[in-house]
């Protein structure tokens, strides 16, 4: 019998001063029986950071040929596709063919030997943004995770803090890639 995916709630209240963002958003989590709760908690923060109209949470692990967020415009064409941890070369390479902006955000300890391997391999592609999030962050952000969440996401000149009603984590993210 297959194991099924857990849900989370999250009332998430957004604050971006940097891009004039703002609103509350109602966030309902499928956590993969593979998926480690840090990683559910990066998917929270990189939904958090991008926020804008259409974007969503997809099936992600469950569907390999999407990302874990994305924006789609109204015509129904991906215009954020957003991947988290370390996809291979291809699987990018496919990405930023399919979407106007691709986003990494990668936050395992072996991330600085990924990002060697293919970094060369990317840099002409225009539209991608590869994001580092140290692993101790990552950690963090996984204690943060209930099945029921009150979250505030607050970015101000370029910092960010996710905040539980209790407790609080700084979020400092160093650009691998920026777009041409």
């Amino acid at each position: 019998m297959a194991l099924k995916s857990t849900i989370y709630k999250a009332d998430l209240q957004l604050v971006d001063m940097d891009r004039h963002v703002y609103g509350d958003h109602a966030l309902t989590l499928a956590r993969h029986p593979s998926e480690t709760v840090e990683r559910m908690m990066v998917r929270v923060l990189a939904y958090a950071l991008h926020a804008q109209d259409g974007i969503a949470f997809t099936r992600g692990l469950s569907e390999v040929d999407e990302p874990d967020v994305w924006a789609k415009n109204l015509a129904g064409e991906t215009t954020l596709w957003i991947d988290i941890g370390q996809p291979d070369e291809a699987r990018v390479r496919r990405a930023c063919s399919r979407s106007d902006q691709v986003v990494v955000l990668c936050y395992a300890a072996s991330s600085d030997i990924w990002w060697q391997a293919i970094a060369g391999k990317l840099a002409r592609f225009a539209n991608l943004t590869v994001l580092q999030l140290p692993a101790a962050t990552a950690q963090a952000l996984g204690a943060l995770a209930e099945r029921g969440m009150r979250l505030q996401c607050l970015v101000q000149d370029g910092e960010s803090w996710m905040n539980t009603p209790t407790e609080s984590v700084s979020v400092k993210l160093t650009r691998l890639q920026s777009p041409a």
